[in-house]
């Protein structure tokens, strides 16, 4: 993913000098590109995130159009006082791109893991929050910021993420990635990859599981989720992310606030932090969130009359 955001992000650099990439001692390999090529476009502020976000405010009131890019721990989190009131509060032109969705930062634990940020992030005013599942979703989320006039944030993997799509998709919209009849599985960001997985074994047990790709985490596709929940025996939502405030309390409430009846099923962090250290996929295994427990889970609240 992290690839698929600086070609994009290039591509659109190349064709106007206005575009920057800004970044907080986390640059890669691919930002080579820039310093060899687009030596103006690129700025390098050192560890100084809340810093690198205010002077992204001033750069956008002056017509530039900067891609914040760093680590999601350090721009969510250590950042959001500037991002609510640098950025958000003058809707400024600016663009946020953390690298490191969920427990993407596997072996460093806790302190590197995003697993909050999508309940800080979305009760911004004026702030679109984006959570692509794929390589191509990225560069459609990295077009899509660039021609949105507002500040945007994009959460990217890091751990290899397949392609999901073979055309470009409107990034506003949830995707269907498998269809399905019984149940309908809500996921976002990389973590659909093992949803996916899932909903395949499912299929196995008599189950057909429709898998849905969320990438609008704000503004949310409310209609797919009414849609989805008067068409089913039960809703499940999968996030590497806290269930409190994520994709999961979303759901929840747009079946609230709509007077809707379904049984559903929120899977994700349980209002803790994540645990252990490792690969993405054994991190992901420590906290119920690979293929086959993510399986298991739905199939006993299946056994248990979850969805009747």
């Amino acid at each position: 993913m992290q690839k698929a955001y600086l070609m994009a992000l290039f591509e659109l650099a190349e064709k106007d000098p206005n575009v920057l990439l800004l970044l907080a001692d986390s640059g890669t390999a691919y930002d080579e590109l820039f310093k060899k090529y687009l030596p103006n476009q690129i700025l390098d502020f050192g560890i100084a995130e809340e810093n690198m976000v205010a002077a992204a405010g001033g750069m956008a009131s002056c017509g530039k159009i900067p891609f914040v890019y760093t680590a999601s721990t350090f721009l969510a989190y250590r950042s959001f006082e500037f991002i609510r009131n640098d950025v958000c509060l003058q809707n400024a032109n600016v663009k946020f791109v953390g690298m490191g969705e969920g427990m993407s930062w596997s072996t460093l634990g806790p302190t590197h893991h995003t697993t909050e940020e999508l309940a800080l992030l979305r009760v911004l005013p004026n702030l679109i929050v984006l959570s692509p599942s794929c390589p191509s979703a990225v560069g459609q989320c990295v077009k899509f910021a660039y021609q949105h006039q507002g500040p945007v944030y994009i959460r990217i993997g890091m751990g290899g993420e397949p392609e999901l799509y073979d055309k470009p998709v409107d990034v506003l919209k949830n995707q269907t990635l498998k269809d399905g009849s019984d149940i309908s599985i809500f996921a976002t960001g990389s973590v659909i990859n093992e949803a996916l997985k899932a909903a395949e074994m499912l299929s196995l047990k008599g189950v057909s599981a429709k898998v849905i790709d969320v990438c609008a985490i704000s503004p949310f596709d409310r209609e797919n989720v009414i849609a989805e929940v008067k068409s089913k025996r039960g809703i499940v939502t999968v996030e590497e992310h806290n269930v409190v405030g994520g994709l999961g309390s979303i759901v929840s409430e747009i079946v609230a606030e709509e007077g809707l009846k379904v049984n559903l099923l929120k899977l994700g962090i349980q209002h803790g932090f994540a645990k252990g250290y490792g690969t993405l996929a054994q991190v992901r295994e420590q906290n119920g969130l690979d293929h086959n427990s993510i399986e298991r889970e739905i199939s006993a609240w299946l056994s248990n009359g979850g969805a009747k």
